[in-house]
């Protein structure tokens, strides 16, 4: 009996050893899937480019070279990504994307987050945005897209409503509630800062912040505080062409870049002022429009649901 035992043992002792050198080869060719492969991305700043070099580093250990591609403005990235130039893209965030796709009949199509750069609100006279009196005045960017940002982060705040209908773009007649009747005043971003002593707040973009020597710890709001109430619109992101949306090796990279060291990496060149936007609940592609009909259908059914609510206790 002991013979056979010992025998049973040595078959499964080698059965083993072939079971975990089997893993191990699968291990190792898992690691050398993409071995050889190339990938380039487009940047718009040193600054994301001193990121990348992360990824790089990451990429190489796998075999993967990956080439980082320095732009100057927020136009070529685009354009040399559509024309097949560059493979991915990294710059932009979703609503710049979106505008771009719309007036270059593009097909850009956004992968995973990347970071986002929270709006911050200043004050040389109040420590919270709750301490906002009636009356006060609140400074806020006079273009567009980081003014409509401004009143979002109030609505964020729970000082101001706004018209649902208005989207990401919200002006001040969109204003719906202002318990506290709010002044506004609308500036040139690079003005923002300049103000501050005659106003209660004012919301200040991070590069104007800085080159006026604030830091993040002197904000006293931030709509990065709640990332995933952040509207997605303003989360940064990897992009490629449509027809690569399913492509294996740039789902890589962008786990590649999703990764604890790259949030390190990002916190010490911005000064803390950027935040990782990925979460483990996101999709790769990211589905944008599938989000938002799910909430949509969130708010029809806690509607119905207030109605029923209703309707028992009538």
């Amino acid at each position: 009996m002991k013979k056979i035992f010992k025998g049973l043992s040595a078959l499964t002792l080698v059965g083993l050893l072939a079971a975990g050198s089997t893993v191990s080869v699968f291990a190792q060719d898992e690691e050398a899937k993409f071995d050889g492969e190339k990938v380039s991305v487009g940047v718009a700043s040193d600054y994301e480019a001193d990121v990348w070099e992360v990824v790089v580093e990451q990429a190489a250990e796998e075999g993967i070279e990956v080439e980082i591609v320095l732009f100057t403005d927020y136009v070529q990235p685009n354009i040399s990504l559509q024309d097949g130039s560059t493979d991915l893209n990294a710059f932009q965030h979703i609503a710049f994307l979106n505008s771009w796709n719309e007036e270059n009949d593009g097909d850009l199509t956004p992968l995973g987050f990347t970071y986002v750069a929270p709006l911050r609100a200043y004050s040389d006279k109040i420590e919270s945005l709750d301490d906002l009196q009636d009356g006060d005045k609140v400074a806020i960017p006079n273009d567009p897209t980081n003014g409509g940002r401004a009143l979002l982060a109030l609505e964020q705040a729970g000082v101001i409503e706004v018209d649902d209908a208005a989207g990401i773009l919200p002006t001040v007649d969109d204003i719906t509630a202002n318990d506290k009747n709010l002044e506004f005043e609308e500036l040139e971003a690079a003005q923002l800062a300049q103000v501050l002593p005659d106003v209660a707040a004012a919301f200040i973009n991070n590069n104007f912040a800085l080159d006026a020597g604030l830091s993040v710890d002197d904000a006293i709001f931030s709509d990065g505080d709640d990332i995933e109430s952040l509207a997605a619109d303003y989360k940064n992101v990897i992009a490629t062409r449509g027809a690569d949306v399913d492509n294996e090796l740039y789902a890589h990279i962008v786990a590649l870049y999703q990764s604890e060291t790259v949030a390190d990496k990002l916190a010490e060149v911005s000064n803390g002022a950027d935040l990782p936007a990925w979460s483990e609940n996101d999709e790769y592609p990211l589905n944008l429009e599938a989000a938002e009909d799910d909430s949509e259908t969130t708010e029809e059914s806690t509607e119905e649901a207030t109605d029923e609510e209703a309707s028992d206790e009538e």
